[in-house]
């Protein structure tokens, strides 16, 4: 099957923010509670509950101040950073190039968080909707971030956003063609917007989310060149107690039927050979983890050392004072 995409059309944006109320709607998300903050956008930023924004900038354009509106919502990598740091294999692909999670399998650990470009996932509790329920370690924090209404694909139906956007600013179809129309738009729009362009067409592989900007990436929000780097390895004796359980149970497959041996790797989990898998970004290199790592032990043998010492010396430092007192 084609990879699906939906493109944002930043120039017939009209910040209604139907598409905020349509995700929510659809996937039975809670709202969140927010104070004025002396600007119309609102919610102030994606949560657990926001999946889906319209941001607003102010900018000066010919002399006069214009508003600026984007969407934030997650970008759907075709080489996403979120899957390559998942240590737990809860970040996938689906067979249209959207990006997965499968919160059953996330431990919370927020290295997609903290290593995204586009700032996207959030951490939140395991039950933020009744359509997104987990069993196993609950109650416990998992991620969240567009799902870009997987399902809804599935049924051969446009995503919500899409299907209830009034300017036709978020138009959902086959990549290519999406590709093809953000090109011609953007180029039609050059007269009045000489900055405008396509973002997205081979940024991190390429994006399921295409924009057509008016501005610099950077006035949208968005990084100019977002590149997968290098990120240390995860601690695999941080791993919770309920996911190693699961994976002894054999609950969880060590390796998903959908991973790709490119994905970020552990040191116990060794995937079966194959062919050679396209160059990623090299991890930094760590000490082996745990108590089995020998430079560890070595580590903990110096400080046992060091203590003794240290205790050999007070007592006798303690033994000199006392009998420096007797003395008459």
């Amino acid at each position: 099957m084609a990879d699906k995409a939906i493109l944002f059309d930043s120039s017939k944006c009209i910040a209604c923010r139907a598409c905020q109320v349509a995700c929510k709607q659809w996937w039975e998300l809670p709202a969140v509670s927010t104070t004025n903050q002396g600007t119309y956008e609102n919610p102030p930023d994606l949560s657990p509950e926001t999946w889906n924004r319209i941001k607003f900038k102010e900018i000066r354009r010919d002399g006069t101040m214009t508003w600026l509106f984007t969407r934030q919502a997650c970008m759907h990598c075709t080489k996403a950073a979120c899957v390559w740091v998942c240590p737990s294999y809860a970040r996938g692909y689906d067979k249209q190039g959207i990006v997965t999670i499968d919160a059953e399998r996330c431990i919370g650990c927020g290295r997609c968080v903290e290593y995204c470009p586009f700032d996207i996932p959030r951490l939140g509790k395991n039950d933020v909707s009744p359509r997104l329920t987990v069993q196993l370690g609950a109650p416990r924090k998992v991620v969240y971030k567009c799902k870009l209404c997987e399902d809804r694909i599935e049924d051969g139906r446009a995503p919500a956003c899409a299907k209830t956007c009034p300017s036709g600013a978020i138009q959902f179809g086959e990549r290519a063609d999406l590709i093809t129309l953000g090109r011609t738009r953007a180029g039609a729009l050059k007269g009045t917007s000489p900055k405008a362009r396509l973002y997205g067409e081979t940024e991190l592989g390429g994006l399921h989310a295409l924009y057509v900007l008016l501005e610099d990436p950077g006035a949208h929000g968005l990084p100019d060149d977002p590149r997968l780097g290098t990120y240390p390895d995860f601690d695999e004796n941080t791993f919770p107690a309920w996911y190693i359980q699961a994976l002894d149970s054999g609950k969880f497959a060590v390796f998903p039927p959908e991973a790709r041996r490119e994905w970020y790797m552990q040191p116990n989990l060794v995937p079966v050979p194959g062919p050679p898998e396209p160059e990623w970004p090299v991890r930094v290199a760590m000490a082996p983890p745990g108590w089995t790592g020998p430079a560890l032990w070595g580590w903990f043998g110096a400080g046992i050392i060091g203590a003794c010492a240290a205790l050999s010396w007070t007592v006798r430092r303690r033994s000199m004072l006392a009998n420096q007192n007797k003395k008459p």
